[in-house]
């Protein structure tokens, strides 16, 4: 599979999380078919800053919440004030109640 239609796969999941929810690398990855392709997916979020429409990376965290992303935005809060400005909770770098609004693209795209 070639990396980009791999990542154009990835944005158009990502392009279709809601509002107010978040998922993970690993379920990105998972949905695609490639469950062993998280690390993949993450290359493929710190690479979508410039594309239009824009993808909301921020929405995508590693499979306990954590804000592991955070480092590729235009600052280190960035994501955190992102996820804050759509009503998600944030602790300590980590998404609270992760698992109530955890969206699952195997599940929510079926």
């Amino acid at each position: 599979m070639a990396e980009d239609n791999f990542f154009d796969r990835v944005y158009e999941v990502v392009r279709l999380i809601p509002t107010g929810r978040v998922t993970s690398y690993g379920a990105i990855a998972a949905y695609l078919g490639s469950k062993s392709s998280s690390r993949v997916v993450g290359y493929a979020m710190r690479a979508s800053g410039k594309l239009y429409p824009p993808i909301p990376a921020h929405r995508v965290v590693n499979r306990t919440g954590l804000l592991t992303g955070k480092f590729h935005f235009d600052s280190f809060e960035l994501m955190e004030q992102m996820l804050r400005s759509e009503g998600i909770e944030v602790e300590n770098n980590q998404v609270q109640n992760f698992e109530k609004i955890f969206w699952d693209p195997a599940i929510e795209l079926a």
